[in-house]
């Protein structure tokens, strides 16, 4: 079937293609009776005009897409996006972009992949990317010139915007809060443990708050895996075959403590009542699980929201300035914690 032309809508509405141009683009340098828009929108409507977006973006040199990319970090994951933190931030990244006139692109990449690669041949006007780790595919990406903003990521490099939250501090709160409520023998469960990344700055706050308090840091009470609700289910039989020796646990995602409670509850261990549990991201599951968790609350949905205004702000300036983007955390307190009597 042909494809509806502007100059069939000029046809259909009597008036010439520039003055249909000026209409569908609101153009204001043009003034444009309402009788002509109504004329030319009704055309639109009765023809099915759809625009050509790539002809305009070659014409304005704009794709009008912003490029998301998520790199694997942990080996041998297919499903990118069972944590549902990601779920959230995506929505609120293409529900902002699309508010705006823009699309997105989504990839995940292997973490050897080239970046620069993937956002050349797609022509994205901007690129966001989540919890990536210092190295040269990120320094390739500045060759593109487009605005670049990283998401959860401690590279320090001006050349790139970054949006995040303070992790260690975030930790710092959630064992303190399970050390205020008497316990003493508290578990960090988390996530692979790498240098500048999130789980490491989140397993310096679990030990600054253990030593604040006087209390021990063991080796027998950190575990370490990978992000996921299969991992939690791992974690709480190797929680068991340790000995059952913590009464509490900070647990750095909360689909790895959705799976924690599953695997727990397989074995007959009771949350709270043996085991306190404080997590991390409060994703909208968290009030759903039971018991509904206790967690380290950040707003996923302005993180996905700032990321993508960055990236407007960036493309609308003609100067370079570095935007750092710290958004706040609170604890949220609900069923996965008790009180914990500790004589020991």
């Amino acid at each position: 079937m042909k494809r509806v032309s502007i100059k069939d809508v000029a046809k259909e509405a009597g008036v010439s293609a520039s003055t249909v141009s000026y209409v569908l683009n609101n153009t204001p340098t043009e003034t444009i009776s309402q009788e002509t828009k109504k004329r030319v929108l009704e055309a639109v409507s009765k023809l099915g005009y759809v625009p050509n977006l790539n002809a305009r973006s070659l014409s304005s040199r704009r794709s009008n897409l912003i490029g998301v990319l998520i790199p694997q970090t942990e080996p041998g994951k297919e499903l990118m996006f069972s944590n549902p933190f990601y779920g959230e931030l995506l929505s609120s990244i293409e529900y902002t972009a699309r508010q705006h006139g823009y699309h997105l692109l989504i990839s995940g990449t292997k973490e050897d992949q080239d970046y620069l690669s993937i956002a050349q041949n797609r022509g994205v006007d901007g690129v966001i990317i989540v919890g990536t780790y210092p190295g040269e595919n990120l320094n390739a990406l500045k060759t593109l010139g487009v605005p670049i903003v990283l998401v959860d990521s401690y590279v320090k490099d001006d050349d790139f915007h970054t949006i995040g939250i303070e992790d260690k501090e975030g930790a710092r709160i959630a064992t303190r809060y399970l050390i205020a409520r008497g316990h003493r023998h508290i578990a960090f469960i988390s996530g692979s443990i790498r240098e500048n990344g999130v789980n490491i700055k989140r397993y310096q706050g679990y030990c600054d708050a253990m030593q604040e308090a006087g209390l021990p840091v063991d080796e027998e009470a950190v575990y370490s895996g990978t992000v996921d609700y299969e991992y939690g289910i791992t974690a709480a039989d190797q929680y068991l075959s340790r000995g059952k020796k913590q009464s509490a646990a900070f647990v750095t995602a909360d689909v790895i403590t959705m799976g924690l409670i599953k695997g727990l509850q397989q074995k007959h261990v009771r949350v709270p009542e043996e085991l306190s549990i404080v997590s991390f991201d409060d994703v909208y599951l968290a009030q759903m699980a039971y018991p509904t968790l206790t967690t380290i609350h950040q707003d996923i949905g302005e993180k996905g929201k700032q990321a993508v205004h960055l990236i407007l702000d960036a493309a609308r300036s003609k100067e370079h300035h570095h935007t750092e983007c710290i958004l706040p955390l609170r604890l949220v307190e609900r069923d996965s914690v008790c009180d914990w009597r500790d004589d020991s």
